[in-house]
């Protein structure tokens, strides 16, 4: 059997013993050892000086410009096209004034649900993580059911597959629940000790939707365009800038949740040392590197929306249905890597490349591939989003039902179906960029315990024998 070197250190497969050797009890003779990222270590001063060790240097600058460079470029075409499409009026009448005080509506609304969702989220992580998994059970049978009665064949049987599917996933996966509600609990935990962290994320979601209002009221007829390519490249741009703005605030947390790891007494406070610190590193060092991993993202989520967009033929549904599935997995597979790659980002200062290359190695060595592809906890994260979605997507419909004429200036006649879908676009982009700091905090304790085992036991005991006896119950082979 192969023993893992976590920190320079090597580990057995048993967390009981983890502690001893990782702690030198079990290894007398280790030495501190140098890793390649540049962090030293040794057994009785463990990451005790985290923040001084983490490197100093810029990663992936070009990324930065570039996406420096393109903002600059959106800002001004949309500021120009709002100039050109109003009348010097657009705030208070017209397409342009309705869209304004939709996406308003929504995206408040978005907010306080999303702040209501973080507090039951809080008090109720294990009924949430069962619910989260009877939830994707059921949305397939609803698939399923709402194909038969529509008279699409082929969507029922694929519906009902998928539940057929989705019940044996659920049998199969349920002892693991409770290390999933574990991860959660240990991460709101975290989340808790350092409550500033929701504020940088409740800015992060007031630029998201300043973007979004600015992106929808410039476009004016621009999305008309024939150009694929121009088209492609404003859808990218749209997402990009989301994307960003919520992977600031992942590496942010995975470097406050790395500090109140290894180090609580600098991540123990509203606005503690270790926030203002990770913000600093991932908004300048790191910045370029977080530009990159989200540009990869952003990409497919354009092709999926550049070809949603332009579907308009029937004959070819099925095959848009298949490339929309193609592209689906494309994105869950580059964003599966990448939010693991943000967590040594946030930790360590890696450059993207690096930082992907590192965890993969890590969880290699670990032998816990299995374990980062259980999304159990983060759908309960994916439930409330369209939960959200939903809540401000019935807003948006009760706008378009209300004023039919509200995006006439823009030749769009199905008014409560586009108001429906801005609505829920709004709603559960805020609601994700607000959760992204949950979620963050959660692949950073899956990150924090494959390296250190140890120290969790040693700053917060009764998290830690939660989640032995959790891991105990899920993967007995395992350790």
């Amino acid at each position: 059997m192969t023993i893992p070197i976590v920190q320079g250190v090597a580990i057995s497969h048993s967390p009981e013993t983890a502690y001893a050797t990782y702690h030198g009890e079990a290894s007398s003779d280790a030495d501190p050892l140098h890793r390649k990222d540049g962090i030293f270590l040794d057994n009785n001063d463990n990451v005790q000086v985290l923040e001084e060790r983490r490197p100093r240097k810029f990663q992936d600058v070009g990324w930065a410009i570039a996406f420096y460079i393109h903002l600059a470029f959106m800002l001004v075409f949309l500021f120009i096209g709002i100039a050109n499409r109003g009348d010097g009026n657009w705030t208070q009448g017209g397409s342009h004034g309705a869209i304004i005080w939709l996406v308003t509506i929504c995206g408040l609304a978005g907010i306080v649900m999303a702040t209501l969702a973080l507090s039951i989220m809080f008090q109720h992580a294990d009924t949430l993580v069962q619910m989260a998994l009877v939830f994707s059970v059921l949305t397939s049978l609803a698939i399923g059911i709402l194909g038969f009665v529509t008279g699409s064949i082929l969507m029922g049987v694929l519906g009902l597959l998928s539940f057929a599917v989705g019940i044996c996933y659920a049998r199969l996966v349920w002892n693991r629940l409770a290390f999933a509600a574990a991860n959660l609990k240990t991460a709101l935990v975290a989340v808790k000790a350092n409550l500033g962290v929701l504020v940088l994320a409740y800015a992060m979601t007031g630029l998201a939707f300043a973007w979004t209002l600015l992106w929808m009221l410039g476009l004016g007829s621009s999305m008309e365009d024939n150009n694929a390519a121009f088209v492609f490249f404003l859808f990218l741009s749209f997402y990009w800038v989301h994307q960003v703005l919520s992977n600031t605030v992942h590496c942010t947390t995975s470097g406050i949740v790395g500090s109140w790891w290894f180090v609580p007494e600098e991540a123990n406070s509203f606005c503690s040392s270790a926030l203002t610190d990770s913000f600093v590193r991932t908004t300048t060092y790191s910045f370029g590197s977080v530009c990159f991993g989200s540009f990869l993202v952003a990409i497919v989520q354009a092709l999926r929306a550049l070809e949603y967009y332009s579907r308009d033929n029937d004959e070819l549904q099925f095959l848009s249905c298949i490339i929309q599935c193609l592209l689906s997995c494309i994105q869950s597979i580059i964003e599966e890597i990448t939010k693991f790659a943000y967590v040594y980002v946030g930790l360590y200062g890696f450059s993207f490349l690096d930082a992907g290359r590192n965890v993969i190695e890590l969880f290699q060595q670990r032998g816990w591939t299995v374990i980062i592809t259980d999304d159990l906890a983060d759908n309960v994260l994916f439930m409330m989003s369209v939960a959200v979605g939903l809540a401000t997507g019935l807003i948006g419909l009760f706008f378009g039902l209300f004023d039919s004429s509200m995006f006439a200036d823009f030749g769009i006649d199905d008014a409560a179906g586009a108001a429906f879908g801005i609505g829920f676009l709004v709603g559960f982009s805020f609601a994700s960029v607000i959760f992204a700091v949950v979620a963050s905090a959660m692949n950073t304790v899956i990150v924090c315990y494959c390296e250190a085992p140890a120290e969790l036991e040693r700053h917060y005991p009764d998290l830690s024998a939660n989640m032995r006896a959790s891991w105990t119950q899920a993967w007995p082979d395992l350790f």
